[in-house]
């Protein structure tokens, strides 16, 4: 087993991060400012992926709402955002690898959100071992 990664069946899940039921994961950064990414599952899922559709530095997102699509060849499939905020910065070297998401679902980061209510909404997201059983319930 890697360290750091909790396994479910062909899925591994990053210790560390806050999950949600869509399969996004968000990674507190040292400076309060949030990494939002999808899923080793929700890339699984996907399949290769073609196409990811950035979202604008300086667009507000509320939690919940859309903050980017990928685009894989299976589907188009909506990315949500985990926590409110301002998108500070976005991950261009997806534009021209998309790839990078299917190699490495953990390190190939969508978008920086600085957060507006960080505490509170971390509250609603799971840790690493709920989701891991979120996905057993799947």
């Amino acid at each position: 087993m890697v360290i750091g990664m909790i396994e479910v069946g062909e899925y591994k899940i990053k210790e560390g991060l806050y999950y949600t039921k869509d399969h996004e994961w968000a990674q507190v950064l040292e400076d309060g400012t949030v990494l939002v990414g999808i899923t080793d599952y929700a890339q699984k899922e996907l399949g290769d992926l073609a196409y990811v559709e950035l979202p604008e530095v300086g667009k507000e997102v509320t939690k919940g709402d859309v903050l980017c699509e990928v685009e894989s060849v299976k589907a188009v499939s909506e990315v949500y955002a985990p926590v409110s905020g301002e998108v500070i910065e976005v991950n261009e070297e997806l534009e021209d690898a998309p790839e990078k998401i299917n190699e490495d679902p953990y390190g190939a980061w969508i978008a920086k959100i600085k957060p507006n209510n960080l505490e509170e909404e971390l509250k609603e997201l799971m840790d690493a071992n709920a989701y891991a059983e979120y996905l057993k319930s799947l």
